[in-house]
């Protein structure tokens, strides 16, 4: 799949993933930056990915954990700064939320900034429900 947002290209063509670029972004993001790089490139190669492009340049990025059945979660989302209010996120997101692939299933995710965002295409915000369990260590 590719889709055109001005000069950029969004691909869910893992071949195409700079993990390094992913892997430099994710380990200065406050939601990734304790995550061992092994995991995050387990990650990749089983969930569903986007890339955006421009050009051969990878800008940004969006994964996808889902049972393609009943309920995805949308993580590790980010468009590098240098790119960022051309409105990429937003097409991300709307790809995301509007892939057949998804339909008729509940969406979630988590973030500390970027509720607007979110909530521009129909998520909302339920601080009383989820619960999460942070990674334990092996005794």
């Amino acid at each position: 799949m590719e889709i055109h947002h001005q000069h950029y290209v969004i691909s869910d063509d893992k071949s195409r993933i700079d993990k390094e670029l992913v892997l430099g972004f994710l380990s200065r993001s406050y939601w990734a930056n304790k995550r061992p790089h092994e995991r995050t490139v387990k990650a990749i190669e089983t969930s569903y990915c986007l890339g955006v492009y421009d050009g051969d340049r990878q800008v940004g990025f969006a994964r996808v954990v889902s049972d393609y059945a009943t309920i995805y979660y949308i993580c590790d989302v980010f468009v590098q700064e240098e790119h960022r209010g051309r409105g990429i996120g937003k097409r991300l997101v709307e790809t995301i939320v509007s892939a057949d692939m998804f339909q008729g299933m509940t969406g979630l995710l988590g973030t500390f900034d970027a509720h607007g965002l979110y909530e521009q295409y129909g998520f909302v915000r339920e601080p009383d429900r989820y619960l999460k369990r942070l990674p334990q260590a092996r005794p």
